[in-house]
């Protein structure tokens, strides 16, 4: 009853109320895109080539989950959301890189318009691309109807734009809905499929292809890493915080000590789906290398074996858990506001150590956080493949799924607490801290 309370008083915050309509729609319209079919493809044939257990099956079957089944049905939404992922991550390397960005980054909000811009530009390059290299593999394998320049244009065109307005429907998402867009875009895709993999899992158990008790053990291991995400994800460390007492004429100001909580991941699931993205393009490169060239599918052969991707999987969610840690927390600023409100940490002194302690802790944090990241993304792949279960939801999808999720919730129930309703996960919430 108390959770149906905190559920319905969702509905009563107007602003809540807006965005939670919005963010629906917005999902029911991307999910409308994935089931236009793009003319002049032999869908049949398509999906028998999907079901290829190597090489290229394999690295559509990995798209297509996150796609919601948009790519083995060659939809107008076949994309999906990675070509603005690739260009995310892309803007954010050469902005580390390149002094020119550097410097728009921190003009504040003309600086990130501009970037952001080019992230548009860099999408519709990177889709246009992407475009012309599925079209160009579906008639290499004869999927193609009337294969030609009409197809080719007609492709191209309808997957580029499917692509732009996806970017521009996760943009909007973020803007007047709940969560980031984007990523709400990929959990849609995720928790599509569900309901399709669980039925599958059931069909093999009854013609006894896979037997109960390996589904059973998947099953409860898979809730298991579930409770360890949402533990984890609440876990923080505080850092106390005093301020010093001033006198600012007849007033007195400061004097009470506070905290900064830093969470053992405190950049959420975007590293895991960096990481997934940035799988696509080597896995892309070698697939169509060893297709075309037999003395270079060793190539294709390493990239498709388990241990070799699950390994890749693990070392980029660690590259990428510091790579936007460093990006979205500045130390020195952080420390330099402390600083102009009176503030200090007992035994530290104001300014560049109390910087350098930040960046500190944030190191220490950032690598169990990056760690616990990578581990659970990674094993239930490992239990899907030692017990033989045919569940085909992956441990970046659940990661995916379950962060999002959670961070959608998170953004819900600050908004019900600033408008003084009980929070939407208060009720049972758990908070451990991660002291020294």
């Amino acid at each position: 009853m108390v959770l149906l309370k905190s559920f319905t008083n969702i509905f009563r915050v107007p602003e809540l109320r807006k965005r939670m309509l919005f963010t629906l729609g917005s999902l029911i319209i991307y999910r409308l895109g994935i089931v236009i079919p793009i003319v002049g493809v032999n869908i049949a044939m398509l999906g028998e080539r999907l079901k290829q257990a190597t090489g290229l099956g394999i690295l559509f079957n990995y798209f297509d989950t996150v796609s919601g089944s948009a790519l083995s049905n060659c939809t107008l939404f076949a994309l999906g959301i990675s070509p603005y992922i690739t260009a995310s991550i892309a803007m954010q390397l050469l902005t580390m890189s390149i002094p020119q960005l550097e410097q728009l980054q921190k003009e504040g909000e003309y600086g990130r318009k501009i970037i952001n811009q080019y992230t548009r530009y860099l999408t519709l390059g990177i889709a246009f691309v992407s475009s012309i290299t599925f079209a160009s593999g579906l008639q290499a394998a004869g999927l193609a109807l009337q294969p030609g320049f009409g197809f080719m244009f007609l492709f191209v065109v309808s997957m580029t734009a499917g692509a732009m307005f996806i970017m521009w429907l996760g943009e909007q998402i973020s803007l007047y809905g709940v969560g980031n867009g984007a990523s709400m875009l990929i959990f849609a895709g995720i928790v599509s499929r569900m309901p399709d993999l669980i039925a599958r899992t059931v069909q093999y158990v009854n013609i006894g292809t896979t037997d109960v008790i390996s589904v059973a053990i998947i099953a409860a291991f898979f809730i298991l890493i579930v409770a360890c995400i949402v533990y984890l994800e609440k876990g923080e460390r505080k850092i106390p915080v005093q301020y010093a007492r001033r006198i600012v004429g007849n007033r007195i100001y400061g004097g009470q000590s506070s905290y900064i909580p830093f969470k053992i991941n405190p950049v959420g699931v975007m590293p895991v789906i960096f990481a997934s993205a940035a799988l696509q393009w080597p896995m892309i490169i070698f697939n169509v290398l060893g297709a075309k060239f037999e003395s270079l599918r060793f190539l294709s052969d390493i990239i498709n074996s388990r241990p070799v991707f699950l390994s890749l999987e693990f070392v980029l969610i660690i590259f990428f858990t510091f790579l936007y840690t460093a990006l979205v927390f500045n130390p020195d600023e952080l420390a330099d506001n402390i600083k102009k409100n009176g503030g200090f940490i007992a035994g530290i002194r104001p300014g560049k150590k109390t910087a350098q302690f930040f960046d500190y802790i944030l190191n220490r944090i950032g690598l169990v956080g990056a760690i616990y990241l990578g581990i659970l993304a990674v094993v239930p792949d490992i239990l899907r493949s030692i017990f033989d279960v045919p569940f085909l939801l992956t441990g970046i999808s659940l990661l995916i799924a379950v962060g999002v999720a959670m961070e959608a919730s998170a953004q819900i129930e600050t908004f019900l607490i600033e408008h003084r309703y009980e929070g939407f996960l208060s009720s049972g919430r758990v908070k451990n801290r991660i002291m020294r």
